[in-house]
């Protein structure tokens, strides 16, 4: 199931989005509440994903967002390699880090290039959402928690992270976080082989991709790892982490982030004043 969070004339609304057999376009089934607080069910209305005035929005607002750092091997390597972290191999115990609620945008939301910055970095990888209070989670219950997963795209200030012990600027900026298109629910996706790739300018960089099979630890691990000291609310994202090499992005370029079994997460990158 493929749930999203849209708008039309400014108003927040969920539905699921179903393709049609027909036709072979996908439209929004609207929903009458918020899925993450309450049941819900389909008021009957049916709306064109690309009729006009409908845009998609980040699939949720987290109240707040967990990130691991150097968690496949081949970036651990690629950032010593760019003299980005002085261990030339992933750590043992995870590097997690966060963003702010406020970093988060939606599909086709602008990626402002800060003034502040002079090296934009994207980092393509699949996100989990959380749907349920989760503290102490065991790692073999870990997945009754989660809601689903979506792309994430972990915008980093690769300057800023070299001075910045805690990453905070690097990491947390506004816009930093795009999210989506949607959530696919944890029954309709292999969060055990995902694979992950990236598109700059429509171009494919296979520098980029990779499958959640390499992660050093695993969601499940994950999950029970951050919920031993933070609790864990519904709606909140953890970045599992990205795969390969990141690279540079610069105003005016337009970044995609795929995920086989979720889909497209598009922006582009303007410059800020």
């Amino acid at each position: 199931m493929r749930l999203a969070r849209f708008s039309r004339n400014d108003t927040p609304q969920y539905a699921f989005v179903q393709k049609d057999a027909t036709d072979g376009k996908d439209y929004l089934v609207v929903l009458d509440g918020h899925p993450l607080l309450q049941q819900v069910t389909p008021t009957g209305e049916r709306v064109a994903l690309d009729e006009d005035g409908v845009r998609l929005l980040a699939p949720v607002i987290p109240s707040k967002v967990y990130g691991l750092a150097k968690n496949y091997e081949a970036h651990a390597q690629f950032m010593h390699e760019h003299n980005q972290s002085p261990q030339a191999h992933a750590p043992a115990e995870m590097v997690i880090f966060t963003k702010p609620s406020t970093s988060v945008i939606g599909p086709d939301d602008p990626i402002v290039y800060p003034t502040y910055s002079h090296d934009m970095n994207y980092e393509p990888e699949v996100a989990v959402v959380m749907g349920r209070i989760s503290k102490n989670v065991p790692v073999d219950k870990a997945m009754d928690y989660v809601l689903g997963f979506t792309c994430v795209n972990d915008v980093t200030l690769r300057d800023l992270q070299g001075s910045d012990p805690m990453w905070t600027r690097a990491k947390g900026f506004d816009t930093s976080c795009p999210l989506g298109p949607w959530i696919v629910t944890k029954d309709e996706f292999d969060w055990r082989d995902a694979r992950i790739g990236f598109t700059l300018n429509g171009e494919d960089v296979p520098a980029a991709s990779g499958t959640t099979a390499n992660l050093i630890h695993n969601i499940a691990e994950q999950i029970a790892g951050i919920s031993s000291f933070s609790t864990l609310l519904p709606g909140d994202v953890i970045m599992t982490g990205t795969p390969n090499a990141s690279g540079t992005l610069k105003p005016g370029d337009e970044a995609i982030v795929r995920v086989e079994g979720i889909g497209e997460l598009r922006n582009v990158v303007v410059q800020g004043e």
